[in-house]
């Protein structure tokens, strides 16, 4: 079973620590647990038998086994579950948006540290519970996350008010029955209630349509995840009369318009995925009848800023995601991209610059020894030429020498 360990924190409720510094559990990790996590793990429900509002609970964990392990981040539940990437399946926060780097490098720091938790502390005002007691279970549904100012919320005790329960319990329990031979968990919510949650990825990727097929008999399900299924229009009708549904995820597949309006009766709906689905404008209309709306996600879809407007007027109450934040997230890291870009282009020009100038030092530095060698170069030509005449100008003397006695032996013969 999940391990439901609900950490978004509003970046207000942050305190962020230096390095060299300890967390401080009262105004960094207390915030967040009371704010975020005691909802669905605290003293009035523990889902997955978990509950984080005393140190004793938190550090027994859920029925899965421990979450938090003092001074081993790594090795903790709780870590790897809100490190997953956005979109798997076992990602935790399950609601709303996936922790920031940050967040999630504050919980490792407060873990590896030993998870201080000062000694007798209950958080919520509750009660702390007993070594041996088992955890209590309320009807307490948790709802998807949205800003602080959002009020809408059902009164305690109220959030299955509207749902109505299973009348041929037989036929759902053989749907379930079929639905776990085929490798998928339909499982209560919470101990003792009969709402149930289900995520269907079948064993066999060929046998998903006969799996989605017995949706239908499982009227009790409140929390439904299809998401990257490549649903098709048509296999949404399997899921039209489970108006118990609260929570749906429908991300990540090539539903549109026609498919949406197969789940228009769906009113009890509090939380809608549509991510990187095909839905456009045409859906606002039967968006606005999904009056129970918390949370509503349409990032990467065909809905327009236009249509996008009118479903807030329409919705005021509803956190409405269009990836507005990402977008703009985007935009400042294409800049970045594009600073990072025109420094590297000035830095290879500089670079080239500097090599061009170097060159040309070195050439000049090159023409100067050359110059410099030129007078010995001079010389030793010379020198060379003299030699060569050496012989040339012996001959000459010896014939000089030779004449004033060539012209005795004349005059003598005359």
């Amino acid at each position: 079973m999940k391990i439901a360990v609900i950490i978004p924190v509003l970046a207000a409720s942050l305190q962020f620590a230096r390095a060299d510094d300890k967390v401080d559990f009262a105004k960094s990790i207390q915030p967040i647990l009371e704010k975020r996590c005691l909802e669905c793990h605290g003293e009035k429900k523990q889902k997955a038998e978990l509950r984080l509002d005393s140190k004793d609970a938190a550090l027994k964990g859920s029925e899965d086994g421990k979450v938090i392990i003092p001074g081993k981040p790594d090795e903790s539940a709780v870590v790897k579950r809100i490190s997953l990437p956005e979109g798997h399946d076992d990602i935790m926060p399950p609601k709303g948006d996936p922790l920031t780097k940050e967040q999630i490098e504050l919980i490792k720091k407060w873990i590896s540290e030993g998870a201080n938790w000062p000694e007798g502390l209950v958080l919520g005002g509750g009660e702390k519970p007993k070594a041996d007691e088992p955890a209590k279970t309320s009807d307490a549904k948790a709802t998807a996350s949205a800003p602080a100012k959002k009020t809408k919320k059902k009164p305690a005790g109220q959030e299955f008010a509207n749902l109505k329960p299973t009348l041929d319990t037989a036929k759902e329990q053989e749907a379930v029955k079929k639905l776990g031979a085929l490798g998928i968990s339909v499982r209560p919510i919470a101990q003792n209630l009969p709402w149930k949650e289900a995520t269907v990825r079948p064993q066999d990727t060929n046998k998903t349509s006969e799996a989605i097929a017995l949706l239908k008999d499982i009227p009790s399900l409140v929390d439904l995840n299809m998401a990257k299924l490549n649903l098709k229009d048509d296999e949404l009708k399997n899921i039209s009369d489970l108006t118990n549904l609260q929570r749906l995820h429908l991300e990540n597949n090539p539903v549109t318009d026609e498919g949406l309006g197969h789940i228009k009766g769906l009113v009890n709906l509090e939380y809608l995925n549509l991510y990187n689905t095909q839905v456009s404008d045409s859906s606002i209309d039967t968006l606005k009848g999904f009056k129970n709306l918390m949370a509503l996600y349409l990032w990467q879809t065909k809905v327009t800023d236009e249509g996008g407007e009118k479903l807030k007027a329409a919705l005021p109450d509803t956190m409405i995601n269009r990836g507005e934040e990402l977008k703009l997230l985007a935009k400042v890291e294409e800049k970045k991209a594009e600073e990072k870009k025109a420094e590297e282009a000035k830095k290879k020009e500089e670079d080239e610059k500097k090599a061009a100038e170097k060159k040309e030092a070195e050439k000049k530095e090159a023409d100067a020894k050359k110059e410099e060698k030129k007078p010995e170069a001079k010389k030793e030509e010379k020198a060379a030429e003299d030699k060569k005449e050496e012989p040339k100008k012996a001959d000459e003397k010896k014939a000089d020498e030779k004449k004033p006695e060539e012209k005795k032996a004349d005059e003598k013969k005359a």
